[in-house]
């Protein structure tokens, strides 16, 4: 009598624990982006060491009400049994000693995180779980590329604040509006361009084109932003460039038609 193996089901390492946050203050950098200043003694002890790290953002329901979820081993769940509204962000200021943490977030789409961002208000309870990894900058390298669209412009931006200021950088930022551009730390050896998207255009063609057209490749690259986009350039950078693991890092930041969790 013969018996069958059942493929176990593959079980995740549980992320850090949420912490509850209250909005603090709020501040419009563009008519795109908003930023947020999140903060409570739950945030005491959080350490953020490297640039362009990652949090998740816990959302309150629909009802206002902010209720922790349980790890399942593969998401998180509420308590009905429905995903938890989460998002992903970099966390774009750190303040340990007064327990604050910044984050920006771009006012795209009609999901979750575009509506709490245009309703949000000081007083307002969040949680936050964190960080994920960041980048180490590779201070040796003699040249970066930093691409990404509107969603990657603040950790774009905390890299540039992060680098030596005599490093060689070329900086791609694709927008949706002009509206969205915001001032960069950019050192006397940065240059920045900004990508205007097509109308009608996927996510992503403006910096493709940009990357694809570079005559010379910098020596180390970062780029993020829509899914898809970043698998194109994944295969641009790895199969026609030649660059290997070590010298590219490309990072997808949202899937285009996603507004689930």
């Amino acid at each position: 009598m013969s018996s069958q193996r059942s493929n176990p089901v593959p079980v995740r390492r549980e992320p850090p624990r949420f912490r509850r946050a209250t909005v603090r203050r709020t501040e419009d950098l563009s008519p795109r982006m908003r930023r947020f200043v999140l903060a409570g003694p739950e945030l005491d002890g959080m350490v953020i060491d490297e640039p362009a790290a990652s949090v998740r953002l816990l959302l309150p329901r629909s009802d206002g009400r902010l209720e922790l979820p349980s790890w399942t081993g593969n998401q998180f769940e509420l308590s009905d049994g429905s995903r938890a509204p989460i998002r992903t962000f970099t966390p774009r200021g750190h303040d340990p000693e007064a327990d604050e943490l910044t984050i920006d977030v771009v006012a795209h789409g009609d999901g979750a995180a575009a509506g709490w961002a245009a309703s949000a208000t000081p007083g307002d309870e969040v949680a936050i779980s964190g960080p994920g990894r960041g980048y180490a900058i590779d201070v040796n390298a003699a040249s970066y590329l930093l691409a990404g669209d509107e969603t990657a412009i603040p950790a774009i931006d905390q890299l540039l604040e992060a680098m030596p200021p005599e490093l060689t950088v070329t900086v791609l930022i694709e927008l949706t509006e002009p509206e969205a551009r915001l001032k960069l730390h950019a050192g006397p050896a940065t240059s920045v361009r900004w990508l205007n998207l097509p109308d009608g255009s996927p996510p992503g063609t403006a910096m493709i084109e940009a990357i694809e057209n570079l005559r010379v490749m910098p020596e180390v690259v970062w780029v993020a932003g829509e899914a898809a986009a970043m698998q194109r350039i994944r295969t641009h950078l790895f199969d026609e460039r030649n660059l290997t693991r070590s010298q590219a890092t490309v990072r997808g930041y949202w899937k285009l038609g996603r507004s689930a969790t």
